[in-house]
């Protein structure tokens, strides 16, 4: 069963075809029209969107020896997400599914990171999952496909957000490139002490599994304020290094506490953040060293993709449960219960 998925919820326009666990083809273009403003702008998401995905599903069909006819179904992300650049990608899908006659499934963003750790992978349910990326900061039980319980989230900034504002505070994004706000701060932190500086790690012993990282990014914000000039320079490494401690110490040792609380045998990491390298290294120790499975999706896979959209689909479609042409995007849309 082949299934085409489209992802277009925020900056990253993509196209994948998956059967099953296997991808044969994906195709992800990141925008660089964002580079100058420091940020996502949500109305160039869009346009951009516009521009470049009927080549991106073109070449991803071309990449893959296909014709939509040979298509099974056409899986596209409904939200959350930005709402113009989600309008963009169901219409094209919609378009797609109805002039090929082909169902159409609707896929949470989020979901789609739980089913990137699935794609060529042995994982299954039961296993609990940190979800961390730049909007999303969540921990979810997967009781099973489709069965999701959300044990913990950030109660303000996610920890993809924390790194993008901490990186823009410091100065650490270069001019003019597209470089995200995790990978600038990682790069300074590894010529850094994580141990130099103090910063806060909040609610991660709190008796829930929420999430707070606002008040760290506003410690990191007063402590660069606080130096005298020519200092921020220098110890620019020991504030990123520090930070990034800060952060994957809080997300580690929350979601330890989740695992033995809802004694799933294995943990799995996704979204965005997951391909952090400390963070991916930090929870796999951790892991292993209380006998749990650690899952984490290969680099290409952790950040938005088309293909863990297509997986999401694939399932749905072999359960028979498809979508109609009335299907709509919702940019809030949360997954599971609480």
């Amino acid at each position: 069963m082949l299934v085409l998925g489209i992802e277009t919820s925020c900056d990253e326009t993509s196209a994948a075809l998956v059967d099953g666990a296997r991808i044969v083809s994906s195709v992800v273009l990141s925008q660089l029209d964002h580079a100058p403003y420091g940020g996502v702008v949500p109305e160039l998401a869009s346009r951009a969107h516009l521009r470049t995905l009927v080549p991106v599903v073109r070449q991803c069909l071309a990449q893959g020896g296909l014709e939509l006819a040979q298509v099974d179904g056409i899986a596209v992300t409904c939200g959350p997400g930005l709402v113009g650049s989600l309008l963009v990608g169901l219409s094209m899908a919609k378009g797609l599914a109805l002039s090929a006659g082909k169902p159409l499934i609707g896929v949470h963003h989020l979901e789609g990171h739980i089913f990137s750790n699935l794609l060529g992978s042995d994982l299954e349910p039961p296993f609990l999952v940190l979800l961390v990326s730049g909007g999303h900061t969540e921990l979810v039980t997967v009781a099973e496909l489709g069965h999701y319980r959300c044990l913990g989230r950030t109660r303000d900034d996610a920890a993809g957000e924390a790194f993008d504002k901490v990186a823009k505070v410091l100065g650490l994004l270069p001019p003019g490139q597209v470089v995200a706000g995790g990978r600038a701060v990682s790069t300074w932190a590894a010529k850094g002490d994580p141990a130099a500086i103090a910063f806060p790690r909040a609610m991660s012993g709190g008796p829930g599994f929420d999430f707070s990282f606002s008040g760290l990014k506003t410690a990191v914000l007063n402590y660069a304020r606080g130096l005298r000039p020519g200092e921020l320079e220098q110890q620019l490494p020991d504030i990123a290094a520090s930070f990034q401690e800060a952060v994957v110490d809080a997300l580690v040792q929350t979601t330890l506490r989740a695992q033995a609380d809802s004694g799933m045998g294995a943990v799995a990491l996704a979204g965005g953040v997951a391909a952090n390298t400390l963070l991916r290294q930090r929870l796999q120790e951790a892991c292993q060293q209380r006998g749990a499975r650690f899952h984490c999706p290969p680099l290409p896979l952790c950040t938005d993709n088309a293909a863990m959209i297509a997986a999401v689909g694939h399932h749905y479609l072999r359960l028979g449960r498809v979508a109609g042409l009335d299907l709509d995007v919702d940019p809030r849309l949360r997954l599971g219960a609480d």
